[in-house]
């Protein structure tokens, strides 16, 4: 039987084993386990080699750093971030990847959004700076939008967009400097965010001034922002698309799964009813 497994701490609202489990299915894999590893960072050393003896497992927060030092070696996207969220055993090692990048990446593509164009972001911490990483690796016009006081943690994004992207377009301004049209607007702030639903990270003005609107958050599956976005008949994706594919991701680094969008947009949807329980 093979084992898999989620590592973290905490893990009390993890939308993860509901998400494999259907992911085990698509796979026709029923048997599959898959066990939550909730533990306090004084354990982690203690329990490295029992997950390293899983077939695979996920990493979320406070691991994503610390899991790296227990594996025997990083697929590029780890590397890039120096981030891993997922690991595969294979020939005896144990391989770190980063498959929140590929996540961003699939929903985006299943949605019909355009990373190569012109793109606001809304936020650069965490998840952000590797959307905005992305956005420039796949020839995004990026604007980053950032509160006075992280001014300093997206210019460093930029740094490091442009250390790898060195003909990347890339601005960063405050609120009130947005101006213009774009193609793609993506929130990666934790405005809106339950339970503070009524916020909004953007004015009505510049949600009308973008074509397509990606939203990081899942909780709510429609945000405010995603909200006035549909009510001006712009096309706006929620952040469970993106937890839905980098766990699918993930399973194709497991065990060489193939999925189609549509059953993949199943899932997400089940996902979100789930949510509202």
């Amino acid at each position: 039987m093979e084992k898999y497994g989620l590592l973290g701490y905490p893990l009390k609202h993890t939308m993860s084993p509901p998400i494999h489990k259907r992911l085990f299915e698509l796979d026709g894999n029923t048997s599959a386990e898959y066990e939550v590893c909730e533990l306090p960072p004084e354990e982690l050393d203690k329990k490295a080699a029992y997950l390293n003896s899983l077939n695979g497992y996920n990493i979320t927060i406070p691991y994503k750093v610390d899991i790296i030092k227990y594996l025997d070696g990083l697929d590029d996207s780890a590397k890039r971030y120096n981030s891993v969220n997922c690991v595969v055993r294979r020939g005896g090692k144990n391989i770190g990847y980063n498959t929140d990048c590929f996540g961003f990446l699939r929903s985006l593509e299943a949605s019909g959004a355009n990373l190569g164009g012109k793109v606001l972001q809304i936020g650069c911490g965490g998840v952000g700076r590797m959307m905005a990483i992305e956005a420039a690796l796949h020839g995004a016009e990026l604007t980053i939008v950032s509160l006075p006081e992280f001014i300093g943690g997206a210019e460093a994004a930029k740094k490091e967009a442009l250390a790898l992207a060195p003909s990347a377009k890339i601005k960063v301004i405050t609120h009130k400097e947005i101006s213009g049209n774009f193609d793609l607007l993506i929130n990666a702030s934790p405005v809106g965010m339950f339970p503070k639903t009524d916020e909004c990270p953007v004015t009505e003005e510049v949600i009308k001034s973008c074509k397509f609107v990606f939203e990081v958050i899942y909780n709510p599956d429609v945000t405010k922002l995603m909200e006035i976005a549909e009510k001006n008949g712009i096309k706006a994706v929620g952040g469970m698309a993106m937890l839905v594919w980098q766990a699918a991701v993930a399973h194709e680094i497991w065990s060489g799964a193939k999925y189609r969008d549509e059953d993949i947009e199943v899932i997400i949807e089940d996902m979100k009813k789930l949510l509202k329980k």
